[in-house]
């Protein structure tokens, strides 16, 4: 049979995705082969004890700034050689906070200013800009709010200093908060990946390594040599550390030099932190590619550096190759690695896959390999479903569309125990959790598709991705809660909070009823449409090994009032296989011919040869059913249904959407 020119596109598509994730993947495991390879020793002594001054870039973090500021304070270096800056751009009480702690450490003789700004303009990377000028010493010692740095910091980062070339040094991320849930499990192992692998791989190379933005010390000199920080994009560090190496700077990572920090424990906040990093690093990509092409450099190192920069890529690929999947499967595309062998495909894919992750989760975590593995079906879970969020982070940087930088809220968590859910700065969940849902369902319809096409070895495929996305939606709707930032008493927090929280909880309810609808139609259609098709195949199976032409007979009538009587599934691109009407026909001739046959002896040659027809005829059948059953799931009608169900619950977005905007104009009435 011909192939339809628009399967066959879909399918060069979905190959094109699958060699193009196969390399982002090979990437990796080139770096897992440096990250091995011992890095010479360092020279590890610098000439007396230097002046740092550190930043400390701060915006709306009353649970923990002053924590980091005690840490800071805390740590085992001469005062008179720290200069600590506080810049705080906070609009909420973190600013009071900040002001009474600053001042009591200035009584005790530290060097330490609160530096605020007129307005928020750059975000961090202006703030930092801002500070550029009130440097002392020619190090600057960079922490986020939510870290806690070590008293040893300084005196065991500083002497790494000790080359002249090196103008970063960047410490690894520890985790306070690892054990809190399965959720921090999956971000800490994603983190220690990128820390342990790619951070060490590129430093004990000639590669390019990059800033995470906190945990690290710069040479002033390589800051302004590299240009300062810039403003353009989201990641402000990325793009500075690649600049300063496109100058001829070396930037190390210290994987011994573990810095603690606290993990975002709510859905929406992790999500608003992956995105900021996807939508940052292509906003790079389309900064810096150009002049990395063009600079001379090893062909490996420009390699390397594009693949870095562009690596969320792969969040839109995957998404597109998840769309494509149950089309190809229903167009009876051959998607085997080896098509006398199916299972080829699968063991590929986990060798490429869980299994290596495996190997390396063993190698790097002899004693404890266990547990991290079980983070590791965490982490499967919550990138899957996070592609949607990152998809759109990537379609957001290549489309130019500016975006505020916005923090990712911390709350003081550590203990298991600790709770956030009352606390201000929660996230709601936003648009794109319709869009998870969506995926989600397309998923479950990817399952049946798969299975009813004759390829159960996608299925698990198909639906580790659907799971991820149900589970990051609902994740983002349940973490849902509303708190105003501000100080308040009992009762003025009794109307505006829970007119919020009343307005989310019945757009839960309301999704969830949807949702609920959503399926009992889809069971109520299958029950209607698709149920029938597999009756009608099994009946046909007992035909084609049946010799009774009554018993045939009476199932050939079955089946003719099981089916439908006329039309085509294949309603974009119709074939003569799935008629319906032609099908029905076919269905009298076996009917005719089963009756002629009942007056003939079963002796007789001409019973034979009449019953290997009709055995026949039941098989093409039954093919012909196998060819329509995928495309009932994607009728007109379904495809009506599910365009009036995603209205439905964007119609509750907007509502909600609304309904906040009423909120934002109560609060700020009841502010003046």
């Amino acid at each position: 049979m011909p192939i339809n020119p628009l399967t066959q596109f879909l399918f060069n598509v979905f190959i094109a995705i699958a060699i193009l994730v196969t390399l982002y993947t090979c990437n990796f495991y080139y770096l897992v082969f440096l990250s091995r390879q011992k890095r010479k020793s360092q020279k590890t002594t610098l000439e007396g004890t230097p002046l740092v001054t550190i930043h400390l870039p701060i915006y709306n973090e009353k649970y923990v700034a002053a924590r980091l500021v005690n840490a800071v304070c805390a740590m085992d270096y001469p005062k008179e050689k720290m200069c600590i800056q506080v810049l705080d751009d906070s609009d909420d009480e973190t600013c009071d906070i900040l002001e009474d702690l600053v001042c009591d450490y200035q009584k005790k003789g530290f060097d330490i200013s609160h530096i605020r700004r007129e307005n928020r303009k750059g975000y961090k990377a202006g703030a930092l800009r801002h500070a550029m000028k009130l440097i002392k010493g020619n190090f600057v010692a960079i922490f986020d709010a939510d870290f806690i740095p070590p008293s040893w910091f300084l005196k065991r980062a500083i002497p790494y200093f000790c080359k002249p070339e090196i103008g970063l040094i960047q410490c690894r991320w520890g985790h306070v908060n690892e054990k809190y849930s399965a959720l921090t499990q999956a971000q800490a192992l994603s983190l220690d990946f990128h820390f342990l692998i790619e951070q060490k791989a590129k430093s004990n190379s000639h590669l390019y390594m990059s800033f995470n933005g906190t945990a690290g010390i710069w040479r002033k000199e390589c800051i302004e040599d590299a240009g300062g920080w810039h403003t353009a994009t989201l990641v402000e560090d990325l793009d500075l550390s690649y600049r300063a190496q496109m100058k001829g700077w070396k930037c190390i990572f210290l994987s011994d030099l573990v810095v603690d920090a606290e993990l975002p424990v709510q859905m929406n906040a992790a999500k608003r932190q992956q995105f900021r990093w996807a939508k940052g690093s292509i906003q790079c990509a389309i900064k810096l590619l150009g002049d990395i092409a063009i600079k001379k450099m090893s062909f490996d190192t420009k390699i390397r550096a594009f693949v870095q920069l562009t690596r969320h890529i792969v969040h839109p690929l995957m998404l597109i190759q998840f769309l494509i999947l149950p089309i190809l499967l229903a167009a009876k595309m051959n998607l085997y690695v080896v098509s006398t062998l199916p299972m080829i495909t699968i063991i590929a894919y986990l060798a490429m896959g869980p299994i290596a992750y495996i190997m390396v989760i063993r190698t790097l975590w002899e004693k404890s390999w266990k547990s991290k593995a079980l983070a590791y079906l965490y982490l499967v879970i919550y990138s899957a479903g996070m592609s949607v969020n990152n998809t759109v982070a990537v379609f957001d940087a290549l489309i130019g569309k500016k975006n505020e930088f916005l923090r990712t809220p911390k709350y003081g968590i550590v203990k298991k125990t600790d709770d956030w859910r009352d606390k201000a700065y929660n996230l709601p969940f936003t648009k794109t959790t319709l869009l998870e849902i969506f995926f989600g369902v397309y998923g479950i319809l990817g399952i049946f598709i798969a299975i009813f096409s004759g390829n159960p070895v996608f299925v698990p495929l198909i639906a580790i991705q659907a799971l991820g996305f149900f589970c990051i939606s609902y994740l983002s709707i349940s973490h849902t809660t509303f708190k105003k930032n501000k100080p308040r008493t009992l009762h003025s927090i009794s109307k505006a909070e829970k007119m919020a929280n009343s307005y989310y909880k019945l757009s839960m309810v309301g999704i969830v009823g949807v949702i609920a609808f959503g399926a009992f139609m889809a069971y109520h259609g299958y029950q209607d449409t698709v149920y029938p098709l597999d009756q009608s195949r099994g009946l046909l199976d007992r035909i084609a090994a049946s010799s009774d032409p009554q018993s045939i007979n009476t199932d050939l009538k079955t089946i003719k009032l099981l089916l439908p009587k006329d039309g085509n599934p294949v309603w974009i691109f119709p074939t003569e296989t799935t008629d319906f009407g032609r099908i029905q026909r076919d269905l009298d001739t076996m009917i005719s011919s089963i009756n002629k046959i009942a007056g003939v002896s079963p002796d007789d040659s001409s019973f034979h040869t009449g019953m290997l027809d009709v055995h026949q005829r039941a098989i093409v059948l039954r093919l012909n059913l196998t060819d329509a059953t995928p495309y009932m799931y994607v009728s007109f009608s379904n495809i009506l249904f599910s365009s009036v169900w995603v209205a439905a619950i964007m119609g509750i977005f907007a509502l909600l959407k609304r309904k906040k905007e009423h909120l934002k104009s109560y609060e700020r009435s009841d502010e003046i």
